[in-house]
């Protein structure tokens, strides 16, 4: 005669846990299978330090089911539905935070982009290209800002390539005073914060586009920003899952474009317009760098990269040429440093304090 299911629960029901109940009542039992004489089944534990506990359970398990009449063999592994709660915490250290997760998804009753809380006014710099110094362009603008008087904070968005670490000069991890919230840190006037400040510098982020939105998502709605009249977003180069999760997910006031004047960057650079077009995010005006090269020797002007192109563009679409950047040695050796050109004196200076003017004039920053 066969051992039926009822009998062998029947069994399990008088085997007491730890706590109270029984292996069934607790709803425990799993994939109880019975073959002629041979049966197995699962004992699933809450998480796995309970299940560590279980052992004598699960030997009890096996025996009164072995006693059965017809059983020739009882197998019962012991599993953990959830892992193994984490370890407390030394006294005084702070909680880690893992960055880098799929995506959230938005609240009930959210739609459509959702603002940023003591955030007044969120700016991106796009480019269409790699190579064009927008990431210069970010950092020495939010620093210019700053020394207009606007609070300032400044998110290196470019996931696979920051770079605002070492053009700002700093390098300490961010605390997380509950495991949840980031802290940023100050640099030039400039609250900033990087996902270079979170990872290896020297390791390569290899992650897919879940991970790439979920880490965008807790860069900007975990991180303690303050309160700011503007957050300059630096975003990696093209047209990929970092701008359109932005734009689909973040208020933006609206985007700066900035390329280079010849026309092969001029035509990725018109890729991101439109892309910025598409997702309904303004794009509030150009940004022409390596307009020009000053030979410090001579004074002679040449047009590397060619002249007036990116005038041109923004005259075709009908925003305004925010600024014309020459090459210089100064904004590199700067950038390297860690101490933004925008921070001294000087042309350069000068030239970031003249677009950083013009946007707040336009009510833009």
């Amino acid at each position: 005669m066969t051992v039926t299911r009822d009998q062998i629960l029947d069994e399990l029901r008088r085997i007491g846990l730890p706590g109270g109940g029984d292996p069934v009542s607790r709803d425990m039992v799993r994939a109880l299978g019975i073959d002629g004489g041979r049966v197995r089944f699962v004992l699933e534990a809450p998480d796995a330090a309970t299940a560590r506990d279980l052992e004598p359970v699960r030997r009890a398990a096996e025996s009164v089911v072995a006693a059965l009449h017809g059983v020739e063999s009882v197998s019962v592994v012991l599993t953990a539905h959830g892992p193994a709660a984490p370890a407390a915490r030394p006294a005084g250290e702070a909680p880690s935070l893992k960055i880098g997760r799929h995506p959230t998804p938005q609240a009930p009753g959210q739609s459509g982009p959702q603002r940023v809380a003591g955030i007044d006014r969120i700016l991106a710099v796009g480019s269409g290209k790699g190579g064009v110094g927008k990431s210069t362009v970010a950092s020495n603008l939010a620093v210019a800002l700053a020394r207009e008087g606007r609070r300032v904070g400044l998110l290196d968005a470019d996931i696979y390539g920051p770079s605002q670490p070492r053009m700002m000069g700093v390098s300490k991890r961010p605390g997380s005073p509950d495991g949840k919230t980031i802290e940023p840190l100050v640099a030039h006037g400039v609250t900033m914060m990087s996902i270079g400040l979170m990872l290896d510098p020297d390791k390569a982020v290899v992650w897919r586009g879940p991970m790439l939105m979920g880490a965008l998502q807790q860069l900007i709605g975990q991180v303690a920003w303050g309160e700011l009249d503007v957050l300059i977003v630096d975003l990696p180069p093209g047209t990929g899952d970092v701008q359109l999760t932005l734009c689909q997910r973040t208020h933006l006031t609206g985007a700066l474009v900035v390329s280079t004047p010849q026309d092969v960057a001029l035509l990725d650079a018109r890729k991101a317009i439109d892309m910025f077009n598409t997702l309904k995010t303004p794009v509030l005006g150009l940004i022409e760098n390596m307009s020009l090269y000053i030979c410090p020797e001579c004074g002679h002007e040449a047009h590397i990269f060619g002249h007036g192109g990116v005038g041109r563009e923004a005259e075709r679409i009908g925003v305004p040429l925010l600024g014309s950047l020459p090459i210089d040695l100064d904004t590199r050796l700067a950038g390297d440093s860690g101490r933004p050109v925008a921070v001294g004196e000087g042309p350069m200076a000068d030239a970031y304090l003249q677009i950083a003017r013009g946007l707040v004039a336009g009510g833009m920053a």
